[in-house]
């Protein structure tokens, strides 16, 4: 099951990752504008929209992960399924030329994009990695801040992502990521269904689950610190989510039973010092 997982969010996302118009849906949807509307929608400031290279903001995340770390000169960050960059090139300029940036993704597509994107450019504080975030490669207590953008759900085992994630940060380090998180259970027929997992709601945890999986890995001052609940009309501008319940049949009925029950959470955690 796991690697059926994995097979289905590495095809998916590889697509994604070739498509010029840079987002889920079908391509007559997709392009800039709805890429910035969305991470307006998300938490995106007009300077983040603009300050990255063409091509690394592919509308994927559900928050600003980069906005809350309150990143310092000198740090060491992980971006945690870094896909076109996005994340890592707002981090690399908070962090300046003493610090790094280390973004990790399983899927090759996504990473000959994301190294195509830092080509050439200012940014030379990156490094991109393959790799699957249950399985870092990354050497232990290296890392000062750990990133991530609407990822971890999509991992089949996030209790090893957890492990992983406390493993390679230094004592004192912390972990600051934006997830999708559920209020209440899904009903089977969405927990069942690939398109749904790849599209960040089946694989999604209940949100004391999610919380619990970090403390049992070791994590200290876990909270949340923000949540947003998906409106209507987010749902209705997200090429993705549209194309998922139209493939599933989904009544409007289905649909808002589906926006009651998952949210946006921006969680942060400490490992001890």
């Amino acid at each position: 099951m796991a690697q059926d997982v994995r097979k289905a969010v590495r095809e998916s996302y590889g697509k994604v990752a070739k498509r010029q118009g840079s987002c889920c849906g079908p391509a007559q949807t997709c392009g800039g504008d709805a890429v910035k509307s969305r991470g307006r929608q998300i938490g995106y400031t007009e300077h983040d929209l603009a300050a990255a290279p063409d091509g690394s903001n592919l509308g994927l995340g559900c928050g600003n992960p980069v906005a809350l770390a309150s990143l310092k000169k000198g740090e060491v960050v992980l971006d945690l399924g870094s896909g076109g960059g996005f994340d890592c090139f707002l981090a690399a300029k908070k962090v300046g030329s003493k610090g790094k940036v280390i973004g990790v993704d399983m899927t090759p597509e996504m990473l000959a994009r994301a190294r195509e994107n830092a080509a050439g450019s200012e940014y030379k504080n990156i490094e991109f990695r393959l790799g699957e975030i249950e399985n870092l490669p990354v050497a232990d207590n290296s890392v000062d801040v750990i990133i991530s953008n609407c990822v971890i759900n999509l991992s089949p085992d996030k209790k090893r992502v957890f492990a992983e994630a406390f493993r390679v940060l230094r004592p004192g380090g912390r972990l600051m990521v934006s997830d999708m998180v559920l209020e209440k259970e899904l009903p089977d027929f969405v927990k069942e269904s690939a398109q749904a997992y790849v599209g960040c709601v089946a694989g999604a945890m209940l949100k004391k689950d999610y919380l619990d999986a970090a403390r049992q890995a070791g994590f200290q001052e876990v909270k949340i610190v923000g949540e947003t609940t998906i409106r209507a009309d987010q749902f209705e501008g997200d090429p993705m989510a549209r194309s998922i319940a139209e493939d599933m049949g989904l009544s409007q009925e289905q649909i808002r039973g589906l926006l009651a029950s998952v949210v946006s959470a921006k969680v942060y955690a400490v490992k001890p010092g």
